[in-house]
């Protein structure tokens, strides 16, 4: 276990630095009274960004006795489609009333908190998360603030920050005048982020640069952490058919094309039988991509395309994996899906880039790695895991180790500590 001991040590050593606290020094007992809280998010069924996340860190709420009561503000459903109370606590209370790309989404928020009147209010966001609109994107990161100025604290999950973010590869323009100006709202933005009430970030290289650059003093690290972990997994686990996993939105950043071409080649090179299952949708800016990809593919065998996963699905597809890709050109901030693939104790091929190379780094996770768009190296990264169940075993216990030593239900102690803090100012 020296893997869990290397990670609960770092990530501390580093919140230590921050407005954070680590976690040995979290004494939650000091509540004053039972908390009302507001989660600003979209939440499943929705399929907007973020929504897996707020589910989990919302199932680990209910669970802390100094909560007593969560109010969900999130986004209404399509037409047809509704929120289910399911085993759902009397306590916990939603509220669709925004929509995406509605520049109405600021007012409804704001009317909601007013009728809740929360003692905390957490906002679950990266920087479309209300539209890709960008009229209706900016004024709904107006929320925060107007929350704080309305008297109700508010405490900001910031997933990415604009510092970080590769314009052409997000698929978001190519132009550099564009990125020019894109860099200039982006920091206005980040500006009113910040003056909420607290600022989370969930990489240490956030921290730094946003208070070297904005002079902030409000910014603390809130890591992503590990979703549910499963029972310990059976690492020797190596059946005949190889099974890759590679899961998100695809079409930006995060391709596919790559991936197939390098399956093709290691099927050649080592007769593996191998399959590879491509879980998750298009990129709001890349509709029809995925579709594509299976047209031009359709002659290659195994490959198998899920569509969106629901949350009740997606151990399922990890735990039947082999090893599980990420095909990215960047980053925009922290990844899920690794953190995933370690709660299932599954080994990676990645590109050691960005965020990614910074989490590894942080929270002690591995990988076999690859350059970004190199098609051999990718081959090579796939066939040196597949073939090796030494090395696949050793990367998988690692990831494993990694993803139990900072859970999300040590995340959420964090943020109470926050909560508190916040209301008795």
């Amino acid at each position: 276990m020296e893997n869990l001991q290397y990670t609960n040590n770092t990530i501390a050593e580093n919140i230590g630095q921050t407005r954070a606290q680590p976690l040995s020094k979290l004494d939650c007992k000091t509540t004053t009274k039972a908390l009302r809280i507001a989660v600003v998010s979209p939440y499943p069924p929705s399929k907007g960004t973020l929504n897996e996340y707020a589910f989990h860190l919302v199932e680990q709420f209910k669970k802390k006795s100094e909560i007593k009561e969560i109010h969900l503000i999130t986004d209404i459903l399509p037409n047809g489609e509704h929120y289910s109370a399911g085993d759902r606590p009397f306590n916990v209370h939603l509220h669709p009333v925004w929509s995406f790309n509605d520049k109405n989404t600021v007012l409804k928020i704001r009317k909601s908190i007013k009728s809740i009147n929360p003692d905390v209010v957490l906002y679950n966001l990266q920087f479309l998360s209300f539209g890709d609109n960008k009229i209706a994107a900016t004024l709904g990161l107006l929320s925060p603030l107007i929350s704080k100025l309305e008297g109700t604290p508010s405490i900001v999950l910031l997933h990415n920050i604009i510092e970080t973010v590769d314009y052409n590869s997000a698929g978001i323009t190519s132009s550099q005048l564009m990125s020019g100006l894109y860099n200039f709202i982006g920091k206005q933005i980040t500006k009113i982020i910040l003056s909420a009430n607290m600022v989370g970030v969930t990489i240490p290289k956030y921290v730094k640069i946003l208070e070297n650059k904005y002079g902030c003093k409000n910014v603390a690290l809130l890591p992503h952490g590990s979703f549910e972990m499963s029972d310990t997994p059976d690492f020797e686990y190596n059946p005949k058919k190889k099974s890759i996993l590679t899961f998100g939105k695809f079409g930006t950043y995060k391709k596919v094309e790559n991936l197939i071409e390098a399956m093709i080649i290691v099927r050649k090179e080592t007769h593996l039988d191998i399959e590879l299952t491509i879980a998750g949708t298009d990129n709001p800016n890349v509709k029809g991509y995925l579709k594509s990809v299976a047209e031009k593919y359709s002659h290659v065998r195994g490959i198998h395309f899920t569509g969106y996963v629901e949350e009740e699905d997606v151990p399922v597809h990890f735990s039947n994996s082999t090893i599980v890709a990420f095909d990215y050109t960047s980053t925009t901030g922290s990844s899920g899906v690794l953190h995933q693939a370690g709660s299932f104790g599954k080994a990676v091929m990645l590109p050691n880039i960005g965020d990614l190379k910074e989490l590894i780094t942080e929270e002690g996770f591995a990988g076999e790695y690859f350059k970004p768009n190199d098609i051999q190296g990718m081959a090579d990264a796939m066939k040196n895991l597949l073939c090796d169940d030494q090395k696949r075993m050793e990367i998988a216990k690692q990831n494993y180790a990694a993803a139990s030593g900072l859970r999300i239900g040590d995340i959420a102690d964090w943020y109470v500590m926050h909560f508190n803090e916040l209301v008795k100012k």
